[in-house]
Order: structure tokens, then sequence, then C-alpha cells
């Protein structure tokens, strides 16, 4: 894994984001405070259940977010830069330059109508004044850096004449093609089998480690940020419950539902036995708990649990919002 203890200054910075979202019902508290920071040529896994906010952080990150929903209080800062303080326009010039995404679905990134090489090119002229000659070498090198086989072909192509796996790559070289400094990825490989999975995670942790690229990898899957991120931040209803590196989050994690989460994942050997499961439902985001979000499914919850927000409590970088979890660890 990459060591990132003499990094000084992150590429991005948040600090108590919260986008809620202005309902008929209403108001949904989509991300509810959250801190992260994600370094230069760093991967951090943003991982928790469906509806736990993820998605919506990044699409905040980005400046996505879409009425009825908007940010209310923080603050994000890219290389110092605080773009909540920006102009609609002054977004723009940075989205898809020093600030990108790749889309769950790589339709969202591509136009059917246009073939990949003017896709590319017109990519790389909306933010820099160079030929058309000088862009498409661009988009040729992309290609190559992004493993995909008879570039030049693939160029020539239209998305519909592509597999869904090309596609995906070809999203990812777009995203990649202006040398942003943090992208954000929501479950890009989710819909792909499991050998294009692989080569396209270990490309991209490559990409990354070669030209200092901050990511943010959102999924659900646990599985997928074991083997590609440095570090991991586990979601759940808005907010940040557990941060931490790989090994620290996945071999010994602090926070109950984290643990819940590790224990929910099927495990080799145990073939024909019940699949365990975390008990109960996620709050709805219209209506959180007093205390901590978890506590109705938490087997170790207490009354403060129930009645007051969790404290954050930290060893080194190691971060988790939960008040028994040093307790429990003291104890083992």
């Amino acid at each position: 894994m990459l060591d990132t203890s003499n990094v000084q200054t992150p590429v991005l910075s948040v600090r108590g984001l919260k986008t809620h979202f202005f309902t008929r019902k209403g108001v949904a508290r989509a991300v509810d405070g959250i801190d992260l920071t994600v370094n230069a040529g760093e991967i951090v896994g943003l991982v928790g259940e469906s509806g736990s906010g993820k998605s919506i952080t990044g699409f905040s990150l980005i400046g996505l977010v879409a009425e009825p929903g908007r940010i209310v209080e923080g603050a994000i800062e890219l290389e110092g830069r605080n773009l909540l303080s920006l102009s609609p326009r002054e977004m723009r010039k940075l989205r898809g330059n020093r600030l990108s995404m790749i889309f769950q679905d790589p339709m969202m990134s591509l136009n059917p109508l246009l073939r990949v090489e003017t896709q590319l090119i017109e990519t790389v002229q909306a933010h820099e004044n160079v030929s058309e000659k000088a862009a498409r070498a661009r988009a040729l090198d992309a290609l190559v850096r992004i493993g995909i086989p008879a570039p030049e072909q693939r160029l020539q192509a239209y998305p519909h004449q592509l597999s869904g796996g090309m596609r995906q790559r070809v999203a990812i070289a777009m995203a990649l093609i202006n040398r942003p400094r943090l992208v954000i990825a929501d479950e890009p490989t989710t819909a792909l089998d499991v050998t294009i999975q692989s080569q396209i995670l270990y490309e991209v942790q490559n990409l990354c480690r070669e030209s200092g690229t901050a990511m943010i990898w959102i999924t659900h899957d646990l599985g997928i940020v074991a083997g590609l991120a440095d570090r991991i931040a586990v979601m759940y209803a808005g907010r940040i419950v557990e941060t931490g590196t790989t090994d620290q989050v996945l071999n010994r994690p602090l926070n109950p539902y984290t643990r819940a989460l590790m224990r929910s994942i099927p495990q080799p050997g145990a073939h024909g036995s019940r699949l365990r499961q975390i008990s109960g439902m996620a709050p709805s985001l219209l209506a959180l708990p007093k205390g901590c979000a978890f506590s109705p499914r938490c087997p170790n919850a207490s009354e403060i649990c129930d009645e007051q927000p969790p404290a954050y409590t930290a060893e080194a970088g190691w971060v988790v919002r939960c008040w028994k979890a040093m307790e429990q660890e003291a104890a083992r």
C-alpha cells in the first residue's frame, strides 16, 4: 500500500459537509456533517450500505447536486481552494480538468452519437488551448495507459460498438485525460465481470501511483477496497462512522457497524450455511434517531447511544464515531 505518512497538504479536505434534500415530507439529511481528506496518489474507499449517502457525497464534491438537494454547510477544499465559494462558471472550468468523476454507467459520460475520438479530443480542448493533433495524441495515450487494446481502432468506434467493459475503460480514460488532481469513482466496475473488474482496478491503482492523482472509490463491496484502497471511510446514514488504513478498518474494526459489515461477507468454506445479516433496517434520512443512527440495530447500544450523537475518538489517524468503540477495544 502507498505510504502517505509524509504527505503534508492533502489534495482534498472536507470539513463538516452537510447536503440536505428539501422534500414535501421533510428534510432528508443525505450527508450530515462529514470530514474527509485524500492525499496525492492515495485511493480512499468510501463504503457502506445502499442509501448511506456515498453517491451524494461524491456529487456534492464535484458540484452536481440537483434540486431539491443542496449543500447547506461545510467546506470542500481542493488543493486549498474552497470549491463552495466558486461560481458555476468557475466550477465548470475545474470539472473535467482538476476534478473529475467516473460514473457507474459509462453512458452517463459518453455521447452515443459521437465517436470516441471526438469525445476525448473535445475533453482536452475544453480546458486547454491545444491543436486537434496534440489532443488526439493525448487521447491515444490515455487509451493506451488504461489498457485498451487496438487503441487506434477504438478511437474510431461509437460507444455502442464497444463492450460494457471497454466503454467503462473509455470513460475512465476520459476522466483521467486532463491529469486531474482528484477523481471520484462511483462504483464504476459494479456491472462488469470479475476478470474485467480486476484488470481495471489494477490499471487504476497504477495510474494513481504514477501520476499522483488522488481518488475516492465509492462502493458497497469491501472485497474491492481490500485490494485497491490505501484508506477506508465507512459511511452510515449520512455520516462517516470509521476512518483508518485498509488494514486497520478491515482487520481490527472498532465501530459496531463496520464489524457488522465484515461479518456479513460470505466466507470461503461456508457453503450451505446461512448468510449473516445486519438486523433491522437503516433509519429514514427524514427522521434520524436522536443519538447514534446505528443504535436501534446495535447489540452494544446503551442509554447514551440512544440520547446523544457519538463523539469521535482517534488513535494515530484512526477515527471512529462510537461511544463504546474504545471501551470494547480495550477489553479485547
